[in-house]
């Protein structure tokens, strides 16, 4: 990465274009670089043209091809999106497999970090009591008990964090028996194995539905945990006051039991990092999310696991992770989940080129394509050792690519399901997102955010477009403030103010 103007970063030799880093943007007439001037002005984080390209020409950013211009387009003329044909899509039959060679790394050691073990070996980051449901139908229960048991019952019990409803739109007016109906299903049944839960759980249910509460007990699976089912429609109950009043009961026996709980010192391998980004930029691929990468890495050396998601973020760029995969299964497993999501936009009359979103474009990003080669990046450098269907939980220490949708919402919830303690998330245009279940740590990706969300953001990875900061320096700073924030030594900007999103969990199946 190059920056010899301080006006923009071009990222490879071979890229004809780069990205302004001044904010306000480049004005006309200022230089670009050294052999560039700019011919209009161009907004801060938008591409500017490096040399002549023809009508048809290659436009290349990450020494990949972004797409063709629609038109001739100047030296020095703001590229914008609709100047960009997209490219086709990499062919996925016939794709390099497990080719890198990988050198192994020395062991990252004496790290560790402050958490609550399990009775089945994972550690949670939060201690958290989660109320789970059968379906939609009872979710104004679920909250109104959740803020009753935060009210009454909490401050008796001083070790305990907090209480998650864990409401998504499911359950019941769908197809329960389909064959894409095993990923909300699946989902939900590991979401409440999630680490940050300690196996206590209670299960709502309304009594009618076609999701069975008892199939979300996770207790033969983990092998240790408490977990109890009540449905609103059960004879005993006369009124509302009194489902609430036995659910309170239920609720201060789980409390007194997470109560006991202590967080102890516990190894870098039991974390499990979800990477994610959301209201990406131009700067996300060349700031934030490769600091995250390196830091994900250094998880990885350690002997943790990490994952990473969004698979219309990964499918333009697959051709750079098949290799990284550690054996030609893996590989194979990566495009099965390539192909699945192709097939499942065309399902539903739509492909790839429904991603970025407006505030991407507005951010610089001018198409899925560089989208993607940014956001591959956060998922460093080392093998990837497994790949999880979507609703499946993480099985191997390491590199995890776990298929999800790329809204932030969606994915989010996956990762729970999936069993991340914590989450790292990078933004260049900004959001409220967070998880009640598990902490979020918010990574700017450029310092005009960070400057602007002073109070939202927890790291400013954009000093590394400034030349102040090296990826390699925020990688080990963001290595840091993850051991900080899952020991409970930091909380994170999004938990200090109380923001937290409803679930949504995936479903590819029918309504009904």
């Amino acid at each position: 990465m190059t920056c010899p103007s301080k006006t923009t970063i071009k990222v490879h030799q071979n890229d004809n274009t780069a990205i302004v880093i001044i904010e306000g943007g480049l004005k006309e007439g200022q230089p670009a670089n050294e052999l560039t001037t700019a011919q209009e002005t161009i907004p801060f984080g938008h591409k500017v043209a490096l040399t002549d390209i023809p009508k048809g020409g290659a436009i290349i950013r990450y020494n990949e091809v972004l797409g063709y211009a629609c038109e001739p387009i100047a030296k020095g003329r703001w590229i914008n999106e609709h100047m960009i044909e997209l490219p086709v899509a990499p062919e996925l039959s016939d794709l390099p497999l497990a080719t890198r060679k990988f050198d192994e790394p020395e062991p990252l050691e004496g790290y560790t970090f402050e958490g609550y073990r399990n009775a089945d070996g994972s550690v949670g980051t939060k201690n958290l009591l989660a109320i789970s449901s059968s379906v939609q139908c009872v979710a104004g229960l679920t909250n109104i008990l959740a803020e009753k048991i935060r009210k009454e019952l909490l401050p008796l019990f001083p070790n305990v964090d907090g209480v998650v409803a864990l409401n998504h739109a499911y359950g019941c007016g769908v197809a329960i028996n389909a064959p894409a109906a095993v990923v909300p299903i699946r989902a939900l049944q590991n979401l409440t194995l999630n680490p940050n839960f300690g196996g206590e759980v209670m299960i709502i249910g309304l009594g009618c539905e076609k999701l069975d509460p008892n199939r979300l007990v996770p207790c033969e699976e983990a092998g240790a945990c408490d977990a109890s089912v009540i449905s609103m429609q059960e004879e005993r109950f006369t009124g509302f006051a009194q489902m609430l009043d036995a659910m309170m009961e239920t609720a201060k026996r789980h409390l007194e039991k997470l109560n006991a709980r202590q967080r102890t010192t516990c190894p870098v391998a039991d974390l499990v990092v979800g990477l994610q980004c959301g209201g990406s930029d131009a700067f996300s691929g060349i700031t934030a999310n490769p600091a995250l990468g390196f830091a994900a890495d250094l998880i990885v050396r350690a002997g943790g696991a990490a994952m990473f998601s969004e698979v219309t973020e990964v499918r333009d760029a697959i051709h750079l992770l098949t290799p990284r995969a550690a054996d030609k299964e893996v590989g194979k497993a990566l495009l099965r989940e390539m192909e699945w999501y192709d097939d499942y936009l065309a399902n539903g009359r739509t492909d790839r080129a429904a991603n970025p979103s407006p505030g991407n474009k507005k951010g610089g990003l001018a198409n899925v394509v560089e989208k993607s080669l940014g956001s591959i990046a956060k998922s460093g450098t080392s093998p990837i050792i497994d790949v999880l269907s979507h609703g499946e939980r993480i099985r191997k220490k390491g590199m995890t690519f776990a298929a999800t949708p790329a809204s932030d919402f969606v994915c989010g919830t996956m990762q729970l399901c999936a069993g991340m303690n914590i989450q790292v998330f990078t933004t260049g245009r900004g959001t409220p997102y967070n998880l009640e279940a598990a902490p979020v740590i918010k990574v700017s990706t450029n310092t005009a955010l960070a400057k602007r969300w002073f109070d939202l953001i927890d790291y400013d990875a954009g000093r590394i477009a400034t030349d102040t900061l090296s990826i390699e320096d925020a990688g080990w700073e963001l290595f840091h403030l993850i051991l900080d924030v899952a020991s409970g030594r930091k909380q994170t900007c999004a938990d200090k103010l109380g923001l937290r999103n409803d679930l949504a969990v995936f479903n590819p199946a029918p309504i009904t």
